[in-house]
């Protein structure tokens, strides 16, 4: 399963090792989710690191980053698309644009109360709301 990270949750996972974001890092190899990120949520990860906590920016580096694979930061889209926040349409692009299965995100906000729960065929959810999904499967 191919899940997209956004901005939020690798500072979530950098900031603590107890909550459902770092979970989904330390698991993700022994359950075959292939963790994606595109530079532009990493960049914005790397600049407010601190903001979370003194121990985030090493936790981001050691612990986060390198369990990621990189994909291209997506600025257009062959198919129709209305998202009005622009800060937060690479990430959803980017996501759109390597055919992940899911993207992760906190910001709840700006994108399941904008766009829903599902776009193109993506599902979009919180970590907490896909590991739970993950459990009820018996995937977990």
């Amino acid at each position: 399963m191919r899940l997209f990270l956004d901005t939020s949750v690798l500072l979530a996972a950098a900031g603590s090792g107890k909550g459902a974001s770092r979970y989904l890092i330390e698991e993700a190899r022994a359950h075959t989710w292939a963790l994606l990120s595109a530079p532009y949520c990493v960049e914005e990860a790397v600049r407010n690191a601190r903001k979370i906590g003194p121990k985030a920016p090493a936790a981001l580096a050691q612990l986060v980053l390198p369990k990621l694979a990189l994909v291209p930061t997506e600025l257009a889209f062959d198919k129709a698309l209305v998202f009005p926040k622009a800060k937060d349409r690479p990430v959803l692009l980017s996501a759109l644009g390597t055919h992940a299965d899911c993207l992760l995100t906190l910001d709840e906000t700006d994108f399941q109360n904008v766009i829903g729960s599902q776009v193109y065929g993506m599902d979009i959810r919180t970590p907490g709301m896909f590991l739970v999904e993950q459990r009820e499967a018996g995937r977990l």
